[in-house]
């Protein structure tokens, strides 16, 4: 019987079987003790009145099972979404006050559920704004500024000024993709939407979207891997946070240097891994490097805006993934991704 799971009940039940055993034999001992013979009577009594003690507690602790095991069923139902469950707490007692506290407990998540939601829409549409508000005069100055090279050509300090100009308004647009992205992350505002996709194939743009980069900077970008892993994953938002992790690789390598990117199948993950031979990551940066706007006091980058590798962090674990980083000074840098594989969902 249920009520006998709980040890409490079981060992109560014993004591109590216990006790009117030893009061039946006291009973008849003294009954012998004072007549001389045993009495029937007596024992019948005794043992009609154990039985309905034992069938009274059986009755109020199965009744007291059934209501709480309404209860963990309410309970179980409010946490699979459906927030109109509630307990049944009409009565009164201590267990009924429990059950009122819960119930109590349950209006407040949802009234905090709401609210959430409201924020998160206001976060949405608020991004929303930002982008478009942003994105137009990042247009103007980007032509303003292709205008002014034009006219520069006789005039070398105004073109190189405007070269620089490019780079501060491509950095600025970066800045402002990737703080929309990673707020929309934030939001909720965004839904991963996840299919079986081919590893090698998403590996393959990764180093496709590098190439001329890699070329440019005389850097080696290898890619290895079997072509038959498959990963269960939004393609876009996967290629764009190991994307992120490519950059940093390159943009703390020197010339001559290799970025490689690897990926195999474990007993119950996928891993990618992006390892490069550069200059590396020091101790006491390995902690912080995940943090947005991150920059280390030893970090020679004077491009970076510390928001591609909490970018890539927040598109691995919304795919439920987990990312690790080794590094070593002078010898490089390890950045390891691990997904559940598909049949192990």
């Amino acid at each position: 019987m249920k009520i006998f799971v709980n040890k409490d009940i079981k060992y109560f039940f014993l004591s109590i079987v216990v006790v009117l055993i030893n009061f039946i034999v006291l009973a008849e001992i003294l009954a012998w003790v004072l007549y001389q013979k045993f009495s029937f009577g007596l024992l019948l009594l005794a043992l009609l009145t154990a039985i309905a003690i034992l069938t009274v507690c059986f009755l109020y602790f199965r009744r007291q099972n059934r209501m709480l095991e309404d209860a963990v069923s309410q309970i179980n139902a409010y946490l699979a979404g459906n927030t109109n469950a509630r307990i049944e707490c009409d009565e009164e007692g201590e267990v009924y006050r429990l059950f009122h506290s819960v119930n109590s407990l349950a209006v407040v998540l949802n009234a905090h559920a709401v609210n959430e939601a409201g924020e998160k829409e206001f976060l949405k549409n608020t991004i929303s704004d930002i982008s478009h508000q942003l994105k137009t005069p990042l247009a103007a100055l980007n032509i303003y500024n292709g205008l002014i090279k034009e006219e520069a050509e006789e005039l070398p300090d105004i073109r190189e000024f405007a070269a620089l100009s490019e780079q501060e308004l491509d950095r600025i647009e970066t800045l402002v993709q990737n703080l929309l992205k990673i707020t929309k992350l934030d939001a909720g505002s965004i839904v991963i939407e996840k299919s079986m996709e081919n590893v090698a194939d998403m590996m393959q743009d990764v180093e496709q979207h590098f190439a001329y980069r890699a070329r440019e900077e005389q850097k080696t970008i290898i890619i290895s891997g079997a072509d038959n892993i498959s990963l269960f994953c939004d393609r876009d938002w996967l290629i764009e946070a190991i994307d992120n992790i490519v950059k940093n690789a390159l943009d703390h390598t020197a010339n001559g240097d290799t970025v490689r990117i690897e990926w195999k199948a474990l007993s119950g993950a996928v891993q990618v891994a992006v390892k490069d031979n550069g200059c590396g990551i020091y101790p006491e940066d390995l902690y912080h490097i995940f943090k947005r706007f991150y920059r280390s006091r030893f970090s020679k980058d004077k491009q970076g805006i510390g928001l591609g590798l909490p970018l890539a962090k927040a598109i691995v674990e919304a795919h439920g993934g987990s990312i690790e980083v080794d590094s070593a000074l002078g010898k490089g840098t390890i950045f390891m991704i691990n997904f559940l594989i598909p049949t192990k969902l």
